[in-house]
């Protein structure tokens, strides 16, 4: 039996480059776990790649199809966006292990769904100062900035991400991310590990 990884963390804490860079290098032994999600397509962004953009028909249909996992709503200044991840053809944990990037409230759903043995946590850290500053430039970079929003979800993310959240979740294994590349080299040798000894226990 494979492995859910979550990579998760509050925003620019760094966790597309790390996901990115980790299937660019290809040695995690993951496959992709693409979400859902009903927010506009951002500028640089592809269907089907960091998330499958869907309608609210398409939610109301997978809800009534009873594939849904876990759905996240936020009512964001342009309205409610949802994220959320679906039991679809991606999964097949018999055979495979995964990594995708969510939230605290996304890991803690699909942790209860396939069980805390087959879902693992990977929290990744920026000091909040150095948070913003790479908030700021990733919306600088953007046709039309949405710096209203960017401010709701950097003030959320004290609330979604509080300490007490952290230690009720146990997330005792948190990676700082002030250098890209050695955290990447960490975060590619821990799923490496759990993985390799998942195996090792099935033989």
């Amino acid at each position: 039996m494979g492995k859910i990884f979550c990579l998760i963390g509050k925003s620019s804490t760094g966790k597309d480059s790390i996901y990115n860079e980790l299937f660019a290098r290809g040695k995690a032994p993951v496959r992709k776990l693409i979400p859902y999600t009903t927010r506009p397509i951002r500028e640089g962004e592809e269907d089907g790649r960091e998330y499958f953009f869907c309608t609210e028909e398409d939610v109301s249909r997978l809800e009534a199809e009873g594939r849904i996992i876990e759905l996240r709503a936020y009512n964001t200044v342009y309205g409610i966006w949802k994220y959320f991840t679906v039991y679809d053809e991606q999964i097949q944990l018999a055979d495979n292990s995964y990594l995708l990037i969510g939230t605290l409230a996304m890991y803690e759903k699909i942790r209860d769904y396939f069980g805390a043995e087959r879902v693992l946590p990977i929290y990744i850290e920026v000091e909040d100062g150095e948070r913003l500053i790479r908030a700021i430039g990733r919306e600088r970079t953007q046709d039309t900035p949405k710096y209203a929003e960017m401010c709701r979800r950097f003030l959320a993310d004290d609330a979604d991400f509080s300490e007490d959240k952290l230690q009720a979740d146990h997330i005792d294994i948190r990676f700082e991310n002030t250098n890209l590349s050695e955290t990447i080299e960490k975060v590619e040798a821990y799923i490496r590990q759990e993985v390799e000894a998942d195996a090792n226990q099935s033989r």
